[in-house]
């Protein structure tokens, strides 16, 4: 833990991360000041409470404050190329984000997950099977609590799970988890970094500080991918994989396949599992190697995982309305995620497409042009909005047709039109949300409540009601 009493520090960035730090450096006893280059009305009012407790607000700012910092304190959402956080490294202030300060600050060891898609399933895995077993944990990061808003209770903790993104790790540089799990790497937020071995890069620093007595759980293709770039894993190392059967941990037609010496042979068949797909195979397998070397006995394991269901927005099902299924998996906001949606859907009994897509939203410079031939044996047409609809229409019209429309509800209320008993109306948008939604929860709300006023509408409409009990305090990668 490092001394934080009367250091100066600057905070850049008022979101739900920004206050988390303010408030964890003010009870530490340090100065902090806060800057925000937005002045929303919400940001007005977090300001007011920040000021209360003595901190210094700035909103509209574009500069930093010309004073001596010893520390600055960033939002996950400011890139390093910010002209902020170039003039506060040109003074020598040393640069961190809100998950190294929790991190530093925290007492007990740190379970962390990274990598592209699958990292909030598997935190949430990894935490049912602590809890189960009578560890006490948390789970913050990406997509969950803030780390700093954890830190005093983490006295009384045996581990944090901590989902942890690309943005997060960028800032980190004492960060050391004991147990490391890296899901896949697929191509994922170009418009923040130059190449997809940048973005490979930024996540391998989850492993830059293990010792040898840490480990590593790696997906093997995305430690392929480490080994193209010389990236070394100091730590101890165990592969997973769906499509390697030469991996650690395998799938072989719906059983999970151990070779880890001592623990040979099969470990879980999926069919005993509520989570469905090769995708959450490796989500599965991920956890059964946590709990494994935290020395959980296996049977264990898997008592804690055979009721897991799936998470909001995350290839959930909706509603059924005159023999058409809705599928809410606004999560999927990026291409790799929307094939994997794509094959997850049960396909027509003659093996035609039976799938009406919903997608688009705020571009993340990436490549859809890849899951054009899937779309074209899945698919029966695709209603795009958000600003990347035009993008997406010119990539994929050769594979399906493609409709562009206003707003979601008008895509709801079209793709119902076109659908017959046995399809599927899927909302897999592969983009972010922040185009026309808060964040991909409420892209995902806006959907469901359309398709349960459709429903309601209807005396055929069988809805999913524990939809509307699942935890929305989330954030969007």
């Amino acid at each position: 833990m490092f001394n934080l009493e009367n250091k100066e520090v600057l905070v850049v960035g008022l979101g739900a991360r920004g206050r988390a730090a303010c408030e964890l450096l003010n009870k530490s006893g340090a100065s902090v000041t806060v800057v925000d280059k937005a002045n929303t009305e919400d940001l007005r009012a977090a300001a007011g409470k920040m000021r209360a407790l003595g901190i210094q607000v700035e909103l509209g700012a574009t500069v930093s404050p010309k004073r001596e910092f010893n520390l600055a304190v960033v939002s996950p959402s400011v890139s390093a190329s910010n002209p902020m956080v170039l003039e506060l490294l040109k003074r020598k202030v040393n640069v961190i984000g809100e998950f190294e300060l929790g991190f530093q600050q925290s007492k007990c060891l740190s379970i962390a997950i990274a990598g592209t898609n699958g990292k909030g399933t598997t935190a949430e895995l990894v935490e049912s099977i602590l809890t189960h077993n009578n560890r006490k944990t948390s789970l913050c990061g990406h997509g969950a609590r803030p780390v700093c808003s954890v830190v005093p209770e983490t006295k009384e903790m045996d581990f944090l799970v901590l989902q942890a993104n690309s943005f997060q790790l960028e800032t980190t540089q004492f960060f050391r988890p004991a147990v490391a799990v890296l899901m896949n790497l697929a191509h994922d937020h170009l418009d923040r970094y130059a190449t997809h071995a940048d973005y490979v890069r930024a996540n391998a620093r989850l492993f830059q500080n293990q010792q040898a007595f840490d480990w590593a759980i790696v997906q093997s293709e995305a430690l392929a991918q480490l080994r193209l770039l010389d990236v070394p894993i100091p730590s101890k190392i165990i592969t997973f994989s769906a499509n390697n059967r030469r991996a650690d941990i395998f799938l072989d037609r719906g059983l999970l396949i151990s070779r880890l010496p001592g623990w040979e042979g099969p470990l879980w068949n999926m069919d005993e599992c509520l989570l469905r797909g090769s995708h959450n195979a490796e989500n599965v397998m991920a956890a059964l190697a946590v709990g494994h070397v935290l020395r959980i006995p296996l049977e264990e394991i898997v008592n804690a995982l055979k009721t897991k269901a799936p998470g909001a927005h995350r290839f959930e099902f909706v509603a059924e309305v005159n023999g058409v299924k809705y599928i809410n998996d606004s999560k999927a906001t990026n291409v790799d995620a929307l094939q994997k949606a794509l094959l997850s859907v049960p396909p027509a009994p003659a093996g035609e497409p039976n799938i009406w897509l919903i997608a688009g939203g705020k571009d993340k410079s990436l490549d859809y042009h890849d899951v054009g031939p899937l779309m074209s044996q899945r698919v029966k047409g695709a209603f795009l909005i958000g600003e990347a609809r035009e993008k997406i229409r010119a990539a994929w019209s050769l594979f399906t047709p493609c409709t562009t429309v206003s707003s979601l509800l008008e895509a709801v209320g079209a793709a119902g039109k076109s659908a017959v008993p046995g399809d599927v109306i899927l909302l897999s948008p592969a983009c972010s949300s922040f185009d026309q939604f808060r964040n991909y929860q409420h892209r995902g709300e806006v959907f469901r409540q359309a398709v349960l006023d459709l429903a309601t509408s209807t005396r055929s409409g069988s809805i999913n009601d524990d939809f509307r009990s699942k935890d929305q305090n989330k954030n969007e990668p």
